[in-house]
């Protein structure tokens, strides 16, 4: 026999479900009431610049000397940059008795407050409590949708004011990102449902994020991803639009100049077009872009780099394009500032700043060019 819940309309069922999980979430965010911090910072210092949409991904996940936070967080505004993209992992933070450990967050946000800088927050990676056994950081099972919900609200009520946009995952269209399981849009768009209410019940004023979608050309079928265009296309076929207040995307340029033309076959800087006109079809013309990770990379030899002088310039014509093209990109977040540790490979090539704080070029480029 059915129950009155199996036989109400679905409608009723998913409203009965989701305030079942607020209530849950709810109980939670009373068991985790921000505890003060012990960290004093100073008043906010304005950040001059006359580039207002430029930023930095920095990499501060694990970086653990607070002076080297204090410092990485000076030159960003120093140089000019008003916006930060940084990662908040679920995994370094709660324990399985529910306790989260915010000495770590403290810093990074205190730090980026007083540097007068906007903070994106990205969170991901899944506690060994919370995930099957023998899984990656990037497995992120149903059944654990709601503490991660629990999470991010805790999160987005203790810095409510200070932190005003919250990425929720990172890259769902690649299966690396997602447990190294084939991905679909439909379970992304699963995840935000049980997110978003959870976190707009701890702080309305947040903006949340989808994505960030990384651009690739894999065909359909592909075990490894999805191409972003479809991936895009199936979160709003799969009713994505009512659970996030922006698309955060990735913008790599590779080889190609900022100008080049964008193509269905082809990942340059400006594929962004594409993704936009997505939006628009869908109707979601209103809902702004970040982009949270772009750039260009200079290493000698490897076979997606530019020479230094070329990285240059192309990232300053990025940065001019989309302040010219794309009024509805509010920031553009520049890969990466700085490693806490060399990686000894190809990815060094893509930073600003070297691990002992040595500005490259590029960093001395992009500080001129915004008026410092």
């Amino acid at each position: 026999m059915m129950s009155r819940n199996q036989l109400a309309p679905a409608h009723i069922r998913l409203s009965f479900g989701i305030g079942l999980r607020l209530l849950g979430i709810a109980i939670i965010l009373s068991l985790l009431q921000p505890t003060p911090s012990r960290i004093t910072f100073g008043p906010p210092v304005e950040v001059v610049t006359n580039k207002p949409i430029m930023g930095v991904h920095t990499r501060l996940t694990d970086e653990v000397e607070e002076w080297k936070i204090q410092r990485t967080l000076q030159m960003v505004r120093e140089m000019g940059a008003s916006w930060i993209v940084e990662f908040f992992p679920w995994a370094y933070y709660q324990a399985e008795d529910g306790l989260i450990a915010w000495e770590h967050p403290d810093l990074v946000v205190g730090h980026a407050k007083a540097n007068g800088l906007k903070v994106i927050a990205r969170l991901g990676y899944t506690p060994e409590w919370a995930r099957p056994k023998d899984t990656p950081l990037t497995y992120l099972d149903r059944d654990s949708y709601d503490e991660f919900a629990a999470f991010a609200a805790a999160f987005a009520a203790r810095y409510r004011g200070t932190v005003d946009y919250l990425i929720i995952g990172n890259e769902p269209n690649l299966s690396f990102e997602w447990g190294y399981r084939i991905t679909t849009p439909e379970d992304y768009v699963d995840l935000l449902r049980v997110v978003y209410p959870a976190v707009k019940a701890a702080n309305p004023d947040i903006t949340i994020l989808a994505g960030a979608l990384a651009p690739t050309l894999e065909p359909e079928g592909s075990p490894w991803a999805t191409n972003d265009l479809v991936y895009l296309q199936g979160m709003y076929e799969a009713g994505a639009a009512d659970y996030f207040d922006g698309l955060a995307v990735h913008a790599y340029g590779l080889t190609f100049p900022a100008d080049a033309e964008p193509g269905e076959d082809i990942l340059n800087f400006r594929r962004i077009e594409l993704l936009r006109a997505i939006m628009v079809e869908f109707g979601d013309e209103a809902t702004p872009m970040y982009v949270t990770e772009a750039g260009w990379n200079d290493h000698p030899r490897w076979s997606m780099a530019v020479r230094p002088a070329q990285r240059i310039e192309y990232t300053l014509d990025a940065l001019n394009y989309a302040a010219a093209n794309w009024p509805y990109v509010k920031a553009l977040a520049i890969w990466a500032f700085r490693y806490p540790a060399p990686t000894r490979s190809y990815p060094d090539y893509y930073t600003l700043v070297t691990p002992e704080f040595v500005a490259k070029p590029i960093y001395e480029a992009l500080k001129e060019y915004a008026g410092q």
